[in-house]
């Protein structure tokens, strides 16, 4: 499982609405905790007129010291876990895969977005970068309007969204660890539409009786997998586990299931197969990061 928890911060409250979740886990599973801070200098740099560039080395060590201060702050919040920070110059993106690159059992946990300097560690940019470059597992944490305090203390179920594959089963043994030791309820989920080709028969005509047997037949494939799995997790020792089957798109499924399920983390690799469609960075996986409200798990596949 994982021994590190990895939390990039930037200062602002968008980046620290990531630290209630980081908290719990730390204190649950339980993680030694490393605090990261990037002085960004390019992007220092764009937010200074052309004469203060001239003090550029003042500045750094000023925002370094700033971040410093800061991260020494936020490391006292931590009772109880084995806590580090560090400061680095450099692009944070590349700082953030780099550093926890180094450990695979490394869990990396940041807000979808904040502030870098004038910037934002948004996805289109920074979290986006981690999320298509990490090799180790991510945790996004969406920031809103509203900040929750609990985090962590209040998750009651994983949402696991699978298509069949092994690739996307492989997030399976990390979600039994979690629903353990976070006292959690598994919510397998699978998704099944009709495929486009199946909408024209032969010259091109529509179907509709052979269009609702096989709808029929999918159904009924997906709830045999579903129970396959969940009992599965049962003799594995799971005790609250169940399943959803829906008819539909596989994101917008995943986000709205996740969405009416209060109180969830979605769990999911980052590709897997889904008819002859990869879930790839750029489909599901993102669609989902991109969109879901709930705290998403990144796991990728083949690490």
């Amino acid at each position: 499982m994982y021994k590190k928890i990895l939390v990039p911060l930037d200062g602002s409250p968008s980046a620290e609405q990531v630290l209630p979740l980081a908290h719990a886990l730390a204190a649950k599973l339980p993680l030694a905790v490393e605090l990261l801070g990037v002085v960004d200098t390019v992007e220092l740099a764009r937010g200074l007129a052309t004469i203060e560039r001239f003090y550029m080395t003042s500045v750094v060590a000023d925002e370094t010291r700033r971040i410093e201060e800061y991260l020494a702050a936020v490391e006292k919040t931590f009772s109880g876990s084995a806590v580090t920070n560090t400061v680095a110059e450099g692009h944070a993106a590349e700082l953030i895969i780099t550093n926890a690159a180094a450990d695979k059992t490394t869990l990396i946990a940041m807000a979808s977005h904040g502030r870098s300097g004038l910037k934002r560690f948004l996805l289109g940019s920074v979290a986006e970068k981690v999320l298509r470059g990490a090799a180790n597992p991510l945790l996004l944490v969406r920031s809103t309007e509203e900040v929750k305090a609990a985090g962590a203390a209040l998750l009651r179920s994983i949402v696991v969204p699978l298509d069949g594959s092994e690739l996307a089963e492989s997030v399976l043994p990390t979600v039994v660890e979690l629903a353990h030791k976070l006292e959690l309820e598994i919510i397998l989920l699978r998704a099944y539409a009709i495929p486009y080709g199946a909408y024209t028969a032969g010259e091109g005509f529509y179907d509709p009786v052979n269009l609702e047997a096989l709808l029929t037949r999918l159904r009924q494939e997906t709830i045999d997998y579903l129970e396959r799995k969940t009992a599965k997790l049962k003799r594995e020792g799971c005790e609250k586990v169940s399943y959803v089957a829906r008819e539909g798109l596989s994101a917008d499924e995943i986000i709205k299931i996740a969405g009416a399920t209060a109180d969830s983390l979605i769990a999911m690799c980052s590709h897997g197969y889904s008819g002859v469609k990869r879930w790839v960075l750029g489909s599901v996986t993102e669609t989902v990061v991109r969109h879901a409200r709930n705290p998403v798990l990144v796991l990728r596949a083949g690490t």
